[in-house]
């Protein structure tokens, strides 16, 4: 079977959201699989000229309409959040530790979660919104809520980041196929292209 395509995204990303709507459905027509990892960009990356990258790019008023319209242009459910951006930490921990047990049941968690903040208008930065999302997937609550604090998924959560960065992964959503990386929502014709008929 071929490689699968790797998808890489922070729960706070608009760009991240839009892609998690779409890049199942586009590698499916390829016949290729998708492994989602969440990460979180504010752990990955250092402060750059006193600016973190990309909270100060992602609030511009820019980036705020570009999703809007991107979202509308797809057909996708999406509303700008408040407050945004938010820590995803708590988040990221449960679907790692999902992940490990179930990659089907943390996608569908991955999916709640961004469906939750950029159509609901829920704050995920809340541990008791992510319990409940849990809660109607049917999943443990209490063993969710054991999964934010837990020291062992805490280190899973870091080697995963960490071995984002050392891949080149600097954004959400960034894909990687065949070592080849894909930085940006924008890019995934590009992805699709690579697909359909290799390298360029």
């Amino acid at each position: 079977m071929s490689a699968p395509i790797d998808f890489y995204f922070d729960f706070s990303s608009p760009y991240g959201y839009l892609a998690s709507e779409r890049i199942d459905e586009l590698a499916a027509r390829h016949g290729r699989a998708v492994m989602w990892h969440a990460i979180v960009l504010d752990a990955q990356f250092q402060p750059q000229g006193g600016m973190k990258i990309p909270a100060g790019l992602m609030r511009t008023e820019y980036v705020q309409r570009d999703t809007e319209r991107t979202a509308a242009f797809f057909g996708i459910p999406f509303k700008q959040p408040s407050p945004y951006p938010v820590h995803t930490e708590h988040a990221a921990r449960a679907f790692q530790w999902l992940s490990d047990r179930d990659p089907e049941e943390a996608r569908a968690f991955a999916h709640a979660v961004f469906r939750a903040y950029f159509v609901d208008g829920r704050n995920i930065a809340e541990t008791s919104v992510l319990l409940d999302i849990a809660d109607a997937l049917k999943i443990d609550r209490e063993e969710v809520s054991d999964a934010f604090s837990d020291p062992a998924t805490k280190a899973r959560l870091k080697a995963e980041i960490d071995l984002a960065e050392a891949r080149g992964v600097f954004g959400s959503p960034y894909f990687i196929v065949e070592g080849e990386g894909f930085w940006g929502n924008d890019r995934l014709p590009q992805l699709e292209r690579w697909l359909e008929k290799g390298p360029f």
